[in-house]
């Protein structure tokens, strides 16, 4: 059961600070460039400010009414006031600048003031899992996130130990993620589906798409040099449930062509680590590292 310390229950009452990315590299102009028309240069991130998502599309001189909660959120518990400042995103018009202009305790909107960062595309990284139960599933959406997935796939299996998913938590907890790691692309996340149905159907969605099997029965146990053997394309990383796949789901997923097994190492690892560890695997060596 959700508690206190549960980060959708609890709303926004935790925000850590990530490590700072290094800044972009400056534009090259030649001396027939003057100062105006010089573009003014995006900040990729700013982590002296708060962010937060909103549902309202974004764009230049726009003013957004904040909801209840968030405004909630903003004068009281963050103790925000006229003027102050912060990032705001939607996932698909870039981050913006914007000032806080309170209407009493409750009541709250954000004047855009500037674009600081322009969108981006999702990556083009799908993760399919068998979910687990309530803190640990939370754990591993947000790693998603933070570890640059596109796509949250829930997979059902026969060892599968939670078959009814809350895509709103898990909505909850890719927002909450986005929102603390300057993230401004948010994944999506798909309703589940049975293992079964996902092969059956993978031609028809995801033709020319790699799944990465992680097959704790592998014969080697380094994961780099077949990542490193694979043609370049678009992939999917599959988790396996807490006590593996089932002998029959394992024979299954190695006679298909679009997949790929490969090794986590030596040791058995729990699923939400087992995800952490797959996917900086991939992001290093097939990914955006």
């Amino acid at each position: 059961m959700a508690g206190a310390d549960d980060p959708v229950k609890a709303g926004r009452s935790f925000r850590r600070r990530p490590t700072a990315l290094p800044p972009p590299p400056a534009p090259c102009y030649d001396d027939r460039t003057t100062p105006s028309e010089m573009p003014k240069p995006m900040a990729r991130y700013d982590f002296r400010l708060q962010r937060l998502f909103l549902r309202t599309p974004l764009h230049a001189g726009g003013e957004v009414e904040l909801d209840r909660e968030q405004a909630n959120y903003l004068l009281n518990v963050l103790r925000m006031g006229e003027g102050d400042r912060l990032l705001v995103f939607d996932g698909a018009h870039g981050e913006w600048l914007a000032t806080v202009a309170p209407a009493g305790r409750r009541a709250c909107r954000l004047v855009l003031v500037e674009k600081v960062r322009e969108q981006t595309p999702a990556p083009d990284l799908d993760w399919l899992f068998a979910p687990l139960k309530h803190a640990r599933l939370d754990y591993m959406v947000q790693k998603a996130v933070e570890m640059g997935v596109g796509r949250l796939r829930p997979v059902i299996t026969r060892h599968t130990q939670v078959t009814r998913i809350n895509v709103e938590r898990m909505e909850a907890n890719v927002v909450e993620a986005a929102e603390q790691c300057g993230v401004i692309s948010l994944p999506s996340v798909a309703e589940p589906v049975t293992l079964d149905h996902l092969l059956d159907t993978w031609h028809v969605h995801d033709a020319g798409r790699r799944i990465l099997f992680c097959d704790e029965h592998e014969e080697t146990t380094n994961p780099l040099t077949i990542l490193s053997d694979l043609e370049p394309g678009s992939l999917a990383v599959l988790i396996g449930p807490e006590g593996g796949f089932a002998k029959e789901e394992r024979a299954v997923l190695c006679s298909k062509a679009f997949v790929t097994a490969i090794p986590l190492g030596p040791r058995i690892l729990r699923a939400d680590t087992a995800a952490v560890a797959a996917l900086a695997a991939v992001q290093m060596v097939r990914g955006d590292w």
